[in-house]
């Protein structure tokens, strides 16, 4: 272990015992990054590509001169490792950090500040000394808003492009549940289609961050896992959280919608709303959502040349928009329900299937009274709409129940306070008769 004092020196000096005693932790093992340790760290893994970390860190020049110290501010700070969010040195050398661990870092120019140095503080072309201390890392990045697929990269893909949906991808699977690995193989899936081949949808979201060579570690929420249903041939349950490994081999990008051709996206989109309502049919509702967004995206901004093709334009994006809705009153997502019936009713005053739909929604959120003029004004295009009927009665059913409630609620309130009042009242007047004795 390299000591304090052996730092004590030149930068010559400081340069010799790191090139006799350290360990280049560079990928390119070109002497960028030579690390020592100060203090070893837990055993246990180190941090991936897209982690939280939380470090200390103290930075000075090979001669002696501290220019930043994180324990100076008392503060940590914290940044997500590998993601090109910090200076190259740190993104490399933290990863190869275990928590608790203590380390210097020497680093070149070219993985610190470079030609132009840091003005005040670091000339150009310096040469730089960090120590870090690794406090703690958190797993992975948040891919979804609710953080149902979260992702570490264990080796960094090549290039810049990403697959997109529609592209064709040959990937490595490895997937395991309760640490129990249940899927192991190579296997060709189209994006947005994956379930076509058994792959879970978490990974099938995944796939256009990743890059040709990258091999990184999925955690599934079962939502984005195998759902309510499991998967009896891999003998997981219902509702449960599965972890993939995935190493993407080799992808053939789809075209961009604007390399396609309005007579060719309307094409496409007979086949995508068709792959749509057949995953809508076999309860795969998350899987239909991509399909019936995707004409949306192609769609949503395009006129036709002919009173005809605008037609077909618009039929595809109002029963997009009528589809997704059943979609999500079944994912119970009441709210994008409410919005894609309203882009319908704002083409269509009169659409029966989106009234009715929007009706369910607000019921499902006992929005009453909005419900019902949802349901009165689908009995105003279609009187022989039993359903609506029997909804108008819910409603009606629905509010006289929170109002008998609410008037219990209440009741119970002021009876309360009453007794409160009371017993208040008695403490003041057993007050009064202590005082007048």
């Amino acid at each position: 272990m390299t000591t304090d004092q052996d730092l004590s020196m030149d930068g010559a000096s400081i340069a010799a015992v790191f090139a006799a005693k350290g360990i280049d932790v560079t990928p390119k093992k070109d002497q960028g990054i030579i690390k020592v340790f100060k203090r070893h760290g837990h055993d246990g893994e180190r941090p991936m590509i897209g982690d939280r970390v939380t470090i200390h860190y103290t930075g000075s020049l090979l001669t002696g001169k501290k220019f930043d110290c994180t324990r100076d501010r008392k503060e940590s700070f914290s940044f997500n490792v590998g993601k090109g969010q910090v200076l190259k040195a740190w993104d490399i050398g933290v990863l190869s950090m275990q928590r608790g661990e203590v380390c210097t870092l020497l680093c070149k120019p070219e993985y610190a500040y470079g030609s132009a140095g840091n003005p005040d503080k670091i000339p150009p072309n310096s040469s730089v000394l960090f120590e870090i201390e690794l406090l703690k890392f958190e797993l992975g990045e948040k891919l979804t808003d609710d953080g149902g697929i979260i992702r570490r990269i264990k080796v960094k893909g090549d290039g810049h492009l990403n697959p997109n949906d529609g592209s064709v991808v040959d990937v490595h699977l490895e997937g395991s549940c309760d640490s129990r690995v249940f899927d192991i193989r190579d296997v060709s899936f189209v994006v947005s289609e994956s379930e076509d081949k058994g792959v879970p949808l978490g990974v099938d979201r995944a796939i256009d961050k990743m890059q040709k060579g990258e091999c990184c570690i999925l955690y599934l929420s079962s939502k984005y896992g195998f759902g309510r249903k499991g998967k009896p041939e891999f003998e997981i349950g219902p509702d449960k959280d599965v972890v993939y490994e995935v190493t993407l081999k080799d992808f053939k990008r789809a075209k961009e919608p604007w390399e396609i051709d309005l007579h060719e996206k309307l094409k496409l989109a007979s086949e995508i709303k068709h792959k749509g309502n057949q995953y809508y049919k076999a309860g795969h509702y998350y899987h239909a959502v991509i399909q019936y967004r995707r004409i949306v995206s192609w769609l949503e901004m395009e006129f036709g040349q002919a009173l005809e093709q605008q037609k077909r334009i618009n039929d595809f994006l109002l029963s997009s928009y009528l589809n997704l809705a059943l979609c999500f009153l079944r994912i119970q997502d009441f709210s994008l329900v409410v919005e894609n019936c309203n882009k319908v009713i704002e083409q269509d005053a009169s659409n029966e299937k989106a009234l009715y739909r929007r009706g369910e929604a607000r019921l499902h959120r006992n929005e009453f009274n909005l419900a019902m003029v949802d349901y009165q004004l689908v009995l105003q295009v279609n009187p022989a709409n039993r359903a609506a009927h029997r909804q108008i009665s819910t409603c009606r059913s629905k509010m006289k129940e929170y109002h008998e409630l609410d008037k219990k609620t209440y009741a119970n309130m002021f009876q309360k306070f009453a007794e409160r009042d009371t017993k208040n009242g008695r403490r003041k007047r057993k007050r009064e008769e202590q005082q007048e004795q």
